[in-house]
């Protein structure tokens, strides 16, 4: 490092760069790792892998390119700072380092007044050897106090006087509006993968309960509810009034769809499309009043429908659904 502050400081590094062939020597050491790896993409620009190497390759050599010329950027500073000290100790002056344009700039942002000058700004009170200065304010402090103080006009006018913009409350009410409309496009765009639970009403459909009855069979219902629904092990009978967790349609379809782990009940709506879920929750429903064959003793507490309507029309489901 040191012969290299020498060379500068007797310019012969300077002298160095300025020749023609020092040029054309840096200029082509900066170029030839990219031309070397231009032309290994150009061997094979089909394979992903060896792009991803040649674009690491260039990003690595742009970072050790930043950090030469940091490095020398370094070097230069130290080599002028050196040049200037020894300027003023032949002109017998101490030296004093120039303020860098960040410096300035800073300065003038807090409006710092230097050590030197501080006898102009002071108020000739001493409290223990600590003297009050006449300091103002921060330009940076002040600038941003003036743009709350206008900003503050411009928010009452707005959203107090002419209401061009709307509070928050009335975000809100507005954000709620167009999310319940962009449900309702969803719902009208994909009727046959969505269902609304609360819009349901049993209605003994025939195909549904016939898919229904196929999936029940078909995706282990029948392990612990028996095909006839009557119950076995753990599973309650589907085929009584009784029921664990709501009788309801709306109930029932929850109870399939959500699933009961503490109970055993799997949450068949995770395997199941909303629509399957539908038709077992049909096919449950067909089965009230069938009694079949040693069936399990009722469970839970009856469900007694809020409208009295025929028996093929009251929503149930039972224990463990």
């Amino acid at each position: 490092m040191n012969w290299i502050i020498k060379a500068f400081a007797k310019k012969r590094l300077s002298s160095f760069l300025s020749g023609e062939r020092s040029k054309r020597l840096v200029f082509f050491m900066f170029l030839l790792p990219l031309g070397a790896l231009a032309q290994t993409a150009e061997t094979d620009t089909s394979s992903d892998g060896l792009l991803l190497i040649v674009g690491a390759l260039i990003l690595i050599t742009i970072i050790l390119m930043l950090i030469v010329a940091f490095t020398m950027l370094r070097v230069l500073n130290v080599v002028v700072l050196k040049q200037a000290e020894e300027r003023a100790a032949r002109e017998g002056k101490a030296y004093v380092p120039e303020a860098s344009m960040w410096d300035k700039f800073w300065d003038s942002m807090n409006a710092s007044v230097p050590v030197a000058n501080e006898k102009n700004i002071d108020m000739g009170h001493d409290y223990d050897g600590i003297r009050e200065l006449d300091n103002h304010l921060p330009p940076w402090w002040k600038g941003l106090l003036y743009l709350t103080i206008i900003w503050s006009v411009f928010y009452l006018i707005a959203y107090h006087v002419s209401f061009s913009l709307p509070l928050s409350g009335q975000e809100y009410e507005s954000e709620l509006a167009q999310a319940e409309t962009a449900k309702r496009a969803l719902l009208a765009s994909q009727p046959a993968a969505v269902i609304d639970e609360n819009a349901l009403v049993y209605d003994a459909n025939a195909e549904f309960i016939t898919k229904g009855k196929a999936v029940f069979t078909g995706s282990n219902c029948q392990s612990c509810h028996r095909d006839d629904g009557g119950g076995n092990g753990v599973g309650p009978n589907l085929t009584d009034d009784y029921w664990i967790h709501g009788g309801s349609i709306k109930e029932i379809f929850s109870t399939v769809n959500k699933g009961v782990v503490e109970k055993g009940m799997p949450a068949w709506g995770k395997v199941m499309s909303p629509s399957d879920v539908r038709d077992v929750v049909f096919y449950v429903m067909s089965l009230q009043g069938t009694n079949p064959p040693n069936a399990k003793a009722p469970q839970g507490n009856k469900y007694v429908p809020v409208e009295s309507a025929p028996k093929v029309d009251t929503v149930k489901t039972s224990a463990s659904m």
